[in-house]
């Protein structure tokens, strides 16, 4: 098949090149320079997001906000110029669930197909094939586009129409905020006590606290390895989705305003580059306090 991919990021460019893995040919545009890895698997370049449409059955996007979507759709020479019935644009980027019906409504007055398809799983996820996908699409267009999406993730859910994908996806990322914000504050709390955060870690794992963000962003916090591999600046993104949602349904989030909090002190303190797991340096800050020391 041939297939379009936009977006060849730190989690775009491992997407796609398992799908070229998979046999497929991949038509991609890019801002700047190809990845090296993308062009020894033959991918085609093209100049714009219109070529790329009319050249593949399947648009895949994975771009970093709601804007960028909606440029590389509906800009100048945009993905939607060159799209006819049979077509179906998969958006794998996480943006704003009411957009994205709107972009879904948008994309069908030309004949084609909309599918919202956010991941989580981070860079980590993406290299190893192993991402949770969450799909918002009719049925019909969910079941061509899977085994594709099986190149890519291993629990890929249905979740219900367009811009449900997405809902989930902000979902994801308050309880992903949250429970990093928790580890954090567990092990300031643990390391100004006295304890051994290393320890204490490992003692928790075994108990009913233990979860994948204590195992691998508590290594994180522990060993200070902040290189990105979902960084602050998206995941504040994410969570003012979630709070301008919240407005939006007359719901109230207070813990996650208080995740968004601690990261926008991350940011101001130009930390919004690292991973997210650095958030805990906000919570080290306000301690005076670091889980540990560098290099430890």
């Amino acid at each position: 098949m041939n297939i379009g991919f936009i977006g060849l990021g730190i989690m775009g460019t491992p997407m796609a090149l398992h799908l070229a893995a998979a046999g497929h040919q991949l038509f991609v545009k890019v801002r700047s320079k190809v990845p090296a890895d993308i062009s020894a698997a033959g991918a085609k370049v093209c100049a714009t997001g219109e070529e790329v449409a009319r050249s593949t059955d399947i648009v895949f996007l994975m771009v970093p906000d709601t804007p960028d979507v909606e440029e590389v759709l509906f800009g100048e020479g945009g993905v939607a110029t060159g799209l006819s019935k049979g077509k179906i644009v998969v958006d794998m980027s996480s943006i704003s669930p009411m957009a994205t019906k709107g972009f879904a409504k948008r994309v069908n007055e030309t004949g084609a197909d909309y599918m919202d398809a956010p991941v989580s799983g981070g860079e980590v996820g993406a290299k190893a094939a192993s991402l949770t996908i969450m799909c918002g699409a009719e049925p019909a267009v969910f079941e061509k586009v899977r085994p594709l999406l099986e190149q890519m993730g291993k629990n890929i859910t249905l979740v219900g129409g367009v811009g449900d994908g997405q809902t989930t996806k902000v979902a994801n990322q308050i309880i992903v905020a949250l429970n990093i914000a928790a580890v954090g504050e567990a092990l300031v709390f643990a390391s100004k006590a006295g304890a051994d955060p290393a320890k204490v870690r490992q003692a928790l794992m075994g108990g009913f606290a233990s979860s994948r963000i204590l195992e691998v962003h508590g290594e994180r916090m522990i060993k200070r390895t902040f290189a990105p591999g979902f960084r602050i600046q998206l995941h504040q993104k994410d969570l003012n989705l979630a709070l301008q949602g919240a407005r939006e349904l007359g719901v109230s989030l207070p813990q996650t305003a208080n995740a968004a909090q601690l990261m926008n002190a991350c940011a101001a303190n130009g930390m919004g580059e690292l991973d997210h797991s650095a958030l805990v340096r906000a919570l080290e800050i306000m301690a005076n306090h670091p889980v540990a020391k560098e290099g430890s």
